[in-house]
């Protein structure tokens, strides 16, 4: 399950992609295909993430109750909705590409949601001081596993700081970076306090 974000992080970026070289050959585009097209890439990590794609257990007609309803629509609970969710993410992503951030940050900011940016800057700079080598890392990035391979054949000694595990904490932590340093790919390594 955690992997799942990776996939569709890539998968945005691909879509991305083929959409600006499309774009590149045409000579009349729509100005809102592209809105368009990020935001249905917006909504997919929230599908997944309502477990709307998940296998049942037993096999059974699903009946909509107040319990699924409530987790589509607003509701007057503690738990936020479906829709919620996603019209916070597509207005985060709205207001990181207004501020001039490119696509891939904006996703990035759109699936870290609200955080508290002066917090997640103070962790960061406690991590980047507490090693002569910090490297912000995911677990089954191919990128990462190579940084790693060369640090071991170096012989340097490195603390890593896991981005996905939680990913409810890693993913502030990485759209921080992304701020910080200018982009948002991992591996994300500082060596004596600086990238």
């Amino acid at each position: 399950r955690k992997y799942e974000f990776v996939l569709i992080y890539y998968s945005s970026l691909l879509c991305d992609k083929i959409l600006q070289q499309r774009f590149k050959k045409t000579t009349m585009v729509s100005p809102s295909a592209r809105s368009f097209t990020s935001l249905a890439l917006l909504i997919v990590p929230f599908l997944i993430s309502c477990d709307a794609f998940a296998p049942q257990t037993t096999p059974s007609l699903r009946v909509a109750t107040p319990s699924t309803s409530s987790r589509l629509a607003s509701s007057k609970t503690d738990e936020t909705s479906f829709v919620d969710t996603l019209t916070n993410g597509w207005e985060l992503f709205q207001k990181s590409k207004s501020e001039g951030y490119d696509f891939k940050q904006s996703v990035t900011i759109a699936i870290a949601g609200e955080y508290d940016a002066a917090d997640i800057q103070s962790k960061i700079k406690e991590e980047i001081e507490s090693a002569p080598c910090v490297m912000f890392t995911w677990e089954a990035s191919p990128a990462c596993k190579k940084a790693i391979k060369y640090l071991d054949i170096a012989g340097a000694s490195y603390k890593i700081v896991r981005l996905d595990d939680p990913w409810s904490e890693g993913n502030p932590i990485r759209a921080e970076l992304g701020k910080m340093v200018g982009r948002s790919s991992v591996p994300c390594i500082f060596m004596g306090g600086k990238y």
